[in-house]
This record gives structure tokens, C-alpha cells and sequence, in this order.
């Protein structure tokens, strides 16, 4: 690669818990050859995604090459917060051959895209491709779907329900402006819901898209990297329910960080974390957890009521610090509610 050589970037978007992380890992142990950079952006202050990734740190992608922007939307923080992340990455004493981004489960991708325009980066940069992921159980199930009937009736009700809802929207634009769709955890899906997740894709995708079924972020890094899409002088294909204004807001949506003692028993943890789902309309859980008397620290993520967790890796010399990052729409969080499930 010649100094000359513009450096490609891929935006792997995609809802809460649509498993852009495993992607990206499975992408850092296949580079193909390419020396890969990665900026993470969370919602909230405590990261989680970016510490999982630089755990997988190797020499294709070392941990110097792993940036994390926590607390802040990149689409909304451009000029503070992106363009010095990604200038500070070109600048790496061996530049990168390929740059991920990963967007927060709540970003809108096309603000994001209009950044590559900025002058300080447009001859440096381009955006190779947007690669969004769809949960296809969740898909399947019509939770970003509604139901026209339903929707009618509750119309007729209510005047004020004349919209759509903060998260159909977030759906729709990631999905909109995307060059390939991933259809993930298509294990849990099965063939009828994978069926059903594609209709409902197709129906929402602006121009036909390759729509790929993915299971644990598995798939050659040949179909979504070196899409060659220039994705910033794309924009007009690309509609979002947010064109003709200059910004936007996530005041839809709230988080609240919640310390927790050492714990004895995780199932009991996970039914805590289901209720705060199924009682608290909690969207999104994740986090580390100190186990009673196991050197390694439990890595917990959830989506809705679908909890998983696994050992990661020792604590080391970290402090066993118990720490979960509640995320939910504004009007559902309620950190005393929250305490009071979770037992603290």
C-alpha cells in the first residue's frame, strides 16, 4: 500500500446484541493478510465491547491498534471525538491496511457516512463498505416489524401512537443504508425464521441487497471486506428517516451502570437479568462478573430475555470488580427498579 493509497473502511452496524463483536473477532483471526485497526463505539460509559476485542489483540490487529469511544455517539461527536480517533490511527507508526468500525447498537450509520466528507480525512479515507447485522430470531419474531393490523388499531385508539417507534427506526436506517446485510444467529432462527427474517429484510431495503445467513460471526472476510461501495458519495441510495436534519438525538434511549458484589450463583443472576427484560422492558445487559471462587471473570451479555455468558479470562491483576451496563429506551430506566432486581 503506497502512501497515495486511500485506507478502507468497513461500518458494521447493526441493533443491540446483533453480534457485531463476534464479527469483528472472527474477522481479527482472519485478516487475510491485512494489519486491521478497529474503533468500538458504546453506549454509555463503561465499555465492554472494546476490552473483549483487545483480549483477541494479536499482531494483525495489536491492542495499540483497538480504540474505544465510550459515552458518546461518533455520528454526534465528529469533530471532538472521530476525526482525531481516526487521524491518530493513520498515524500509526505502521499504518493500517483496513479499518473497522463499530457502531453502537443505537447509532444511525448515515451521519456517520456524511463524516468521511470532512476535508481532514476525504483524500485519506474511504468507506470500503456498511455491513449491517440482523438478529434473524428477533427479526423473525416481528419485533421490529409491527403488525399493520396491530399498528392500525392502536392508531384509532391514540393519535399520540401516530409513529413509528425510536427502534424501528434505528432498524430501518441501519438497514437502509448498508451495502450487504447478516442475517446472524441463523442456528437459533431456523429455516422458517430465517425465511421470515429475509422477508421482512427485503421489505425494508431500499435497493436489493445480498442478504447472508451467519452463525458466530462465521463467514470469509471476502464477501464483506474489499466491497469497494465509496460509500460517502452513495448517500442519496441510502435514505434514512433522519434526512434534512443536521443532527440527531438518543434521548430515546438511556443506560445506568450497576456494581455488583462477588456473585454465588449465576443462574440465579440470569433469571435477574430475564426479569429486568421481561418486567423492566430492559433491551440490553452486559458486562463482567466476579464468581465466587473461580479465577476468571464471566463475561454476561443479553438481548431482551436471551442471556449468555462464558469465562473469558483470568482477573489477573484487574480488580474482581462485578459491573453491568443496563441499557433501555429513556422513559423504562429506573436505576432503584433495576437495584431492586438485580439485589443490590
Amino acid at each position: 500500500m503506497t502512501d497515495l493509497t486511500k485506507i478502507p473502511v468497513t461500518v458494521i452496524t447493526g441493533f443491540l446484541g446483533a453480534g457485531k463483536t463476534t464479527l469483528i473477532r472472527h474477522l481479527m483471526l482472519n485478516p487475510q493478510g491485512r494489519r486491521l485497526a478497529i474503533l468500538v463505539n458504546e453506549f454509555g460509559t463503561v465499555g465492554v465491547d472494546g476490552d473483549i476485542l483487545k483480549s483477541c489483540a494479536d499482531e494483525a490487529c495489536p491492542a495499540e491498534n483497538i480504540v474505544e469511544l465510550a459515552n458518546g455517539c461518533i455520528c454526534c461527536t465528529v469533530a471532538d471525538d472521530f476525526i482525531p480517533t481516526i487521524e491518530a490511527l493513520m498515524a500509526l507508526p505502521q499504518r493500517p491496511d483496513h479499518i473497522l468500525i463499530e457502531t453502537s447498537g443505537l447509532a444511525l450509520p448515515k451521519p456517520l457516512l456524511k463524516a468521511f466528507d470532512w476535508p481532514a480525512i476525504r483524500s485519506r479515507i474511504t468507506v470500503d463498505g456498511v455491513v449491517a447485522l440482523a438478529d434473524a430470531e428477533a427479526v423473525a419474531a416481528g419485533r421490529f416489524a409491527p403488525d399493520p393490523v396491530a399498528v392500525d388499531a392502536q392508531r384509532a385508539a391514540d393519535d399520540s401512537l401516530d409513529h413509528e417507534t425510536p427502534l424501528s427506526e434505528v432498524f430501518e436506517d441501519q438497514i437502509a443504508c448498508a451495502d450487504i446485510i447478516l442475517l446472524t444467529k441463523a442456528d437459533l432462527a431456523g429455516e422458517e425464521g430465517l425465511a421470515a427474517a429475509r422477508a421482512v429484510i427485503e421489505a425494508e431495503t431500499p435497493r436489493r441487497l445480498p442478504i447472508i445467513h451467519v452463525t458466530d460471526g462465521s463467514i470469509d472476510p471476502r464477501v464483506i471486506l474489499g466491497l469497494n461501495a465509496a460509500a460517502e458519495d452513495d448517500l442519496a441510495a441510502r435514505p434514512s428517516h433522519h434526512d434534512g436534519h443536521d443532527d440527531h438525538e438518543h434521548d430515546d434511549f438511556d443506560s445506568v451502570v450497576i456494581d455488583l458484589p462477588e456473585v454465588a450463583d449465576i443462574e440465579d443472576l440470569v433469571a435477574r437479568v430475564q426479569t429486568l427484560a421481561r418486567e423492566n422492558r430492559i433491551l440490553r445487559v452486559k458486562g463482567y462478573v466476579a464468581v465466587e471462587g473461580r479465577p476468571m471473570r464471566l463475561l454476561l451479555q443479553a438481548v431482551g430475555e436471551r442471556v449468555r455468558h462464558q469465562f473469558d479470562r483470568p482477573w489477573g491483576t484487574m480488580p474482581r470488580q462485578s459491573r453491568l451496563v443496563v441499557i433501555a429506551e429513556h422513559d423504562d430506566i429506573d436505576e432503584s427498579a433495576i437495584r431492586r432486581v438485580l439485589g443490590v
